[in-house]
Protein backbone atom coordinates (compact mmCIF):
# COMPACT_ATOMS: atom_id res chain seq x y z
CA UNK A 1 0.00 0.00 0.00
CA UNK A 2 2.82 2.52 1.01
CA UNK A 3 4.64 1.70 -2.55
CA UNK A 4 1.77 2.61 -4.58
CA UNK A 5 1.13 5.92 -2.53
CA UNK A 6 5.01 6.54 -3.23
CA UNK A 7 4.80 5.68 -6.86
CA UNK A 8 1.32 7.74 -7.26
CA UNK A 9 3.15 10.65 -5.70
CA UNK A 10 6.55 9.86 -7.99
CA UNK A 11 4.11 10.07 -11.16
CA UNK A 12 1.96 13.08 -10.30
CA UNK A 13 5.09 14.87 -9.31
CA UNK A 14 6.44 13.86 -12.95
CA UNK A 15 3.63 14.78 -14.66
CA UNK A 16 3.03 18.24 -12.99
CA UNK A 17 6.94 18.59 -14.02
CA UNK A 18 5.85 18.01 -17.40
CA UNK A 19 3.31 20.09 -17.04
CA UNK A 20 5.58 23.28 -16.10
CA UNK A 21 7.91 22.29 -18.89
CA UNK A 22 5.00 22.20 -21.56
CA UNK A 23 4.15 25.41 -20.26
CA UNK A 24 7.47 26.84 -20.35
CA UNK A 25 8.19 25.58 -23.65
CA UNK A 26 4.56 27.59 -25.08
CA UNK A 27 5.25 30.37 -23.12
CA UNK A 28 8.83 30.47 -24.88
CA UNK A 29 7.16 30.16 -28.37
CA UNK A 30 4.88 33.43 -27.93
CA UNK A 31 7.80 35.29 -26.96
CA UNK A 32 10.17 34.54 -29.73
CA UNK A 33 7.20 34.77 -32.51
CA UNK A 34 6.96 38.93 -30.66
CA UNK A 35 10.68 38.89 -30.98
CA UNK A 36 10.72 37.98 -34.53
CA UNK A 37 7.85 40.51 -35.48
CA UNK A 38 9.40 43.02 -33.50
CA UNK A 39 12.74 42.82 -35.12
CA UNK A 40 10.95 42.44 -38.81
CA UNK A 41 9.25 45.64 -38.30
CA UNK A 42 12.03 47.62 -37.30
CA UNK A 43 14.31 45.74 -39.95
CA UNK A 44 13.70 48.09 -43.12
CA UNK A 45 13.24 44.50 -45.48
CA UNK A 46 9.22 45.56 -45.67
CA UNK A 47 7.44 48.87 -46.75
CA UNK A 48 5.94 50.80 -43.97
CA UNK A 49 3.39 49.31 -42.01
CA UNK A 50 3.25 45.85 -43.84
CA UNK A 51 4.97 44.75 -40.57
CA UNK A 52 4.09 47.13 -38.27
CA UNK A 53 5.64 47.07 -34.51
CA UNK A 54 3.79 45.35 -31.91
CA UNK A 55 2.88 48.95 -29.96
CA UNK A 56 1.32 50.23 -33.12
CA UNK A 57 -0.31 46.83 -33.16
CA UNK A 58 -1.72 47.43 -29.80
CA UNK A 59 -2.63 51.29 -30.31
CA UNK A 60 -4.97 49.72 -33.57
CA UNK A 61 -6.17 47.01 -31.56
CA UNK A 62 -7.48 49.40 -28.61
CA UNK A 63 -9.27 51.69 -30.86
CA UNK A 64 -10.74 49.00 -32.86
CA UNK A 65 -12.19 47.15 -29.52
CA UNK A 66 -13.18 50.91 -28.29
CA UNK A 67 -15.53 51.60 -31.17
CA UNK A 68 -19.14 50.57 -31.70
CA UNK A 69 -18.63 50.07 -35.65
CA UNK A 70 -16.87 47.02 -34.35
CA UNK A 71 -19.28 45.15 -32.45
CA UNK A 72 -21.99 45.89 -34.70
CA UNK A 73 -20.08 44.13 -37.40
CA UNK A 74 -18.96 41.45 -35.15
CA UNK A 75 -22.58 40.32 -33.91
CA UNK A 76 -23.37 40.32 -37.43
CA UNK A 77 -20.63 37.68 -38.16
CA UNK A 78 -21.23 35.77 -35.08
CA UNK A 79 -24.87 35.33 -36.20
CA UNK A 80 -23.98 34.51 -39.27
CA UNK A 81 -21.28 31.62 -37.93
CA UNK A 82 -23.79 30.21 -35.73
CA UNK A 83 -26.44 29.91 -38.00
CA UNK A 84 -24.00 28.11 -40.05
CA UNK A 85 -22.84 25.87 -37.79
CA UNK A 86 -26.32 25.12 -36.49
CA UNK A 87 -27.80 23.90 -39.73
CA UNK A 88 -23.73 21.97 -40.54
CA UNK A 89 -23.66 20.46 -37.53
CA UNK A 90 -28.29 19.07 -37.73
CA UNK A 91 -27.13 18.52 -41.41
CA UNK A 92 -24.15 16.72 -41.01
CA UNK A 93 -24.36 14.29 -37.79
CA UNK A 94 -27.85 13.40 -39.36
CA UNK A 95 -26.12 12.50 -42.69
CA UNK A 96 -23.24 10.66 -40.28
CA UNK A 97 -25.54 8.21 -38.38
CA UNK A 98 -27.42 7.26 -41.45
CA UNK A 99 -24.92 6.51 -43.29
CA UNK A 100 -22.97 4.96 -40.73
CA UNK A 101 -25.93 2.86 -39.84
CA UNK A 102 -26.86 1.50 -43.07
CA UNK A 103 -24.10 -0.30 -45.14
CA UNK A 104 -25.32 -0.03 -48.26
CA UNK A 105 -26.09 3.98 -48.07
CA UNK A 106 -22.67 4.07 -46.77
CA UNK A 107 -21.30 2.23 -49.91
CA UNK A 108 -23.21 4.34 -52.67
CA UNK A 109 -22.84 7.80 -50.74
CA UNK A 110 -19.67 7.78 -48.92
CA UNK A 111 -17.60 8.33 -51.52
CA UNK A 112 -19.32 11.43 -52.50
CA UNK A 113 -18.54 12.99 -49.39
CA UNK A 114 -15.15 11.90 -49.48
CA UNK A 115 -14.89 13.92 -52.64
CA UNK A 116 -16.41 16.89 -52.35
CA UNK A 117 -14.84 17.52 -48.35
CA UNK A 118 -11.68 18.47 -49.53
CA UNK A 119 -13.10 20.96 -52.68
CA UNK A 120 -12.39 24.37 -52.34
CA UNK A 121 -16.35 25.72 -51.07
CA UNK A 122 -15.51 29.13 -52.54
CA UNK A 123 -16.02 28.07 -56.13
CA UNK A 124 -19.40 27.94 -55.23
CA UNK A 125 -20.21 30.69 -53.49
CA UNK A 126 -21.26 32.70 -56.85
CA UNK A 127 -24.07 29.54 -56.84
CA UNK A 128 -24.84 31.05 -53.26
CA UNK A 129 -25.40 34.43 -54.49
CA UNK A 130 -27.86 33.53 -57.06
CA UNK A 131 -29.71 31.20 -54.61
CA UNK A 132 -29.54 32.98 -51.35
CA UNK A 133 -28.87 36.91 -52.36
CA UNK A 134 -26.30 39.22 -51.26
CA UNK A 135 -27.42 39.49 -47.84
CA UNK A 136 -26.54 37.13 -45.23
CA UNK A 137 -28.20 34.29 -46.49
CA UNK A 138 -25.40 33.24 -48.60
CA UNK A 139 -22.93 33.80 -46.07
CA UNK A 140 -24.30 31.46 -43.74
CA UNK A 141 -24.93 28.83 -46.43
CA UNK A 142 -21.13 29.29 -47.66
CA UNK A 143 -20.47 28.42 -43.62
CA UNK A 144 -23.21 25.66 -43.00
CA UNK A 145 -21.60 24.07 -46.75
CA UNK A 146 -17.87 24.59 -45.24
CA UNK A 147 -18.59 22.47 -41.91
CA UNK A 148 -21.13 19.97 -43.20
CA UNK A 149 -18.29 17.56 -44.53
CA UNK A 150 -15.45 17.66 -41.42
CA UNK A 151 -18.64 16.90 -38.89
CA UNK A 152 -20.50 14.25 -41.65
CA UNK A 153 -16.99 12.77 -41.50
CA UNK A 154 -16.08 12.45 -37.97
CA UNK A 155 -19.97 11.29 -37.71
CA UNK A 156 -19.69 8.64 -40.08
CA UNK A 157 -15.71 7.75 -38.41
CA UNK A 158 -17.41 7.68 -34.85
CA UNK A 159 -20.79 5.15 -35.84
CA UNK A 160 -17.73 2.28 -37.16
CA UNK A 161 -15.88 3.10 -33.72
CA UNK A 162 -19.38 2.04 -31.15
CA UNK A 163 -18.54 -1.32 -29.51
CA UNK A 164 -21.09 -3.59 -30.78
CA UNK A 165 -22.32 -5.03 -27.06
CA UNK A 166 -23.51 -1.21 -26.76
CA UNK A 167 -26.31 -1.35 -29.54
CA UNK A 168 -27.25 -5.26 -28.37
CA UNK A 169 -27.62 -3.66 -24.90
CA UNK A 170 -30.07 -1.19 -26.07
CA UNK A 171 -31.89 -3.87 -28.43
CA UNK A 172 -32.04 -6.33 -25.21
CA UNK A 173 -33.72 -3.17 -23.53
CA UNK A 174 -36.15 -2.79 -26.56
CA UNK A 175 -35.27 0.57 -26.64
CA UNK A 176 -36.59 2.98 -29.47
CA UNK A 177 -34.84 4.13 -32.11
CA UNK A 178 -34.72 7.86 -30.33
CA UNK A 179 -33.26 6.38 -27.30
CA UNK A 180 -30.89 4.18 -29.66
CA UNK A 181 -29.67 7.72 -30.93
CA UNK A 182 -29.78 9.87 -28.29
CA UNK A 183 -28.59 7.32 -25.04
CA UNK A 184 -26.52 4.91 -26.69
CA UNK A 185 -24.51 5.62 -30.09
CA UNK A 186 -23.99 9.89 -29.67
CA UNK A 187 -22.56 9.74 -26.46
CA UNK A 188 -20.61 6.45 -27.28
CA UNK A 189 -19.37 8.74 -30.40
CA UNK A 190 -18.90 11.69 -28.62
CA UNK A 191 -15.06 12.48 -28.96
CA UNK A 192 -15.29 12.01 -32.93
CA UNK A 193 -18.35 14.26 -33.15
CA UNK A 194 -16.52 16.65 -30.66
CA UNK A 195 -13.05 16.72 -32.88
CA UNK A 196 -15.93 17.10 -36.22
CA UNK A 197 -17.66 20.35 -34.37
CA UNK A 198 -14.26 22.00 -33.88
CA UNK A 199 -12.87 20.94 -37.02
CA UNK A 200 -16.07 22.35 -38.63
CA UNK A 201 -15.82 25.64 -36.22
CA UNK A 202 -13.00 26.43 -38.22
CA UNK A 203 -13.74 26.00 -41.84
CA UNK A 204 -17.66 27.67 -40.84
CA UNK A 205 -14.91 30.44 -39.70
CA UNK A 206 -13.12 30.38 -43.21
CA UNK A 207 -16.18 30.09 -45.23
CA UNK A 208 -18.05 32.82 -43.49
CA UNK A 209 -15.35 35.20 -43.42
CA UNK A 210 -13.83 34.45 -47.07
CA UNK A 211 -17.68 35.01 -48.26
CA UNK A 212 -17.57 38.28 -46.68
CA UNK A 213 -14.84 39.54 -48.32
CA UNK A 214 -15.99 38.69 -51.73
CA UNK A 215 -19.65 40.36 -51.60
CA UNK A 216 -20.83 42.35 -48.02
CA UNK A 217 -20.92 45.75 -46.23
CA UNK A 218 -21.11 44.32 -42.98
CA UNK A 219 -19.51 41.73 -40.95
CA UNK A 220 -15.57 41.31 -39.73
CA UNK A 221 -14.56 39.80 -43.62
CA UNK A 222 -15.74 43.00 -44.60
CA UNK A 223 -13.76 45.23 -42.30
CA UNK A 224 -10.32 42.86 -42.89
CA UNK A 225 -11.01 44.15 -46.84
CA UNK A 226 -11.70 47.54 -46.33
CA UNK A 227 -9.01 47.92 -43.94
CA UNK A 228 -6.65 46.11 -47.18
CA UNK A 229 -8.12 48.50 -49.24
CA UNK A 230 -7.50 51.42 -47.67
CA UNK A 231 -3.76 50.18 -46.67
CA UNK A 232 -4.56 50.11 -43.09
CA UNK A 233 -2.48 47.63 -42.35
CA UNK A 234 -2.82 48.19 -38.37
CA UNK A 235 -6.30 47.90 -38.02
CA UNK A 236 -6.32 44.82 -40.88
CA UNK A 237 -3.55 42.82 -38.19
CA UNK A 238 -5.61 44.00 -34.84
CA UNK A 239 -9.32 42.33 -36.92
CA UNK A 240 -6.79 39.17 -37.73
CA UNK A 241 -5.74 39.00 -33.61
CA UNK A 242 -9.77 39.40 -32.60
CA UNK A 243 -10.68 36.31 -35.48
CA UNK A 244 -7.76 34.33 -34.15
CA UNK A 245 -8.41 35.21 -30.73
CA UNK A 246 -12.45 34.11 -30.82
CA UNK A 247 -11.42 30.88 -32.81
CA UNK A 248 -8.86 30.06 -29.94
CA UNK A 249 -11.76 30.33 -27.22
CA UNK A 250 -14.14 29.32 -28.90
CA UNK A 251 -12.20 25.89 -29.27
CA UNK A 252 -11.13 26.09 -25.59
CA UNK A 253 -14.94 26.13 -24.64
CA UNK A 254 -16.00 23.49 -26.78
CA UNK A 255 -12.48 21.21 -25.27
CA UNK A 256 -13.51 22.25 -21.86
CA UNK A 257 -17.05 20.94 -22.30
CA UNK A 258 -16.48 17.52 -23.78
CA UNK A 259 -13.80 16.78 -20.61
CA UNK A 260 -16.40 17.92 -17.74
CA UNK A 261 -18.99 15.90 -19.89
CA UNK A 262 -16.42 12.64 -20.26
CA UNK A 263 -18.00 9.93 -18.58
CA UNK A 264 -20.50 7.50 -20.78
CA UNK A 265 -24.13 7.36 -19.56
CA UNK A 266 -26.67 5.20 -21.01
CA UNK A 267 -29.29 6.60 -19.49
CA UNK A 268 -32.70 5.58 -18.86
CA UNK A 269 -34.09 3.63 -21.71
CA UNK A 270 -37.62 3.78 -20.54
Amino acid sequence: MAHAKIGLEVRSGLLATEGTKVLAIRIAIILVTLAVWEGASHSGLFFKDVVPSIATLFVALVKLLSGSAFYTHLMVTAGEIAAAMAIGSVFGIAVGLILGANPFLARTYEPYIYYFGPTPKIIFFSVLIMLYGVGSGSKIAMGAISCFFPITLSTLAGMREINPVLIRVGKSFSASRRHMVFKILMPAMRVPMITGIRLGLGVAIIGTLLAETKLSNKGLGFMVIQSYNRFDMPTMYALIIVVVSIAVLLNMLIERWSRSNSSDNLGSLA
